[in-house]
């Protein structure tokens, strides 16, 4: 499903007949095309339309994103921030000084992958510990709550941080 920016259910619901377990397998998939513009100027976390809208520098929007944007327990910030940095394959480090994940109060370190917690994609944002990540479950973007981060999916996380810049403006919204 990831290689196609599709969920595992629907790539199922399109080849009903196909096992998925023989390698040359024929299968109905989506043309995929990222050509996301190089001109980010500005990107929106909107947490009630649950999208991340990206603008260029004549305020048009050139993309839109589903997105999981903060919860009821930790919520995303308020306000206007940056872009800090992008990290391809991050570590995922978790400090309970930063927010409580269930019972855990202890630091914890996983390593990159596709299926670590923030995906294969870390843009960080210049409010200490939030970003803009992917998921290793993308079927439940938007559906979801997320630790105060925004949260894509790996291809659209990885899109975005083909093309972003340290010092895009990125705003949160209600």
């Amino acid at each position: 499903g990831e290689k196609f920016h599709i969920d595992e259910g629907f790539l199922k619901k399109l080849n009903p007949k196909a096992t998925f377990k023989k390698v040359g397998e024929k299968i109905i998939v989506p043309n995929v095309r990222n050509d996301l513009p190089e001109d980010i100027h500005l990107i929106i976390a909107h947490k009630g339309a649950k999208q991340l809208y990206l603008f260029n520098s004549r305020n048009q929007m050139i993309a839109s994103f589903p997105a999981t944007i903060g919860s009821t327990d930790t919520p995303s910030p308020t306000g206007t921030y940056k872009v800090v940095g992008v990290a391809r394959n991050p570590w995922y480090s978790y400090s309970p000084s930063n927010f409580v994940q269930g019972k855990n109060l202890k630091p914890l370190s996983l390593p990159p992958g596709p299926n670590a917690p923030v995906g294969n994609i870390w843009i960080g944002l210049s409010k200490k510990s939030f970003g803009i990540h992917g998921t290793p479950n993308p079927s439940l973007i938007s559906k979801t709550a997320s630790h105060g981060c925004i949260r894509l999916t790996n291809w659209d996380a990885n899109d975005l941080g083909n093309k972003v810049r340290a010092g895009v403006t990125v705003k949160f919204l209600e």
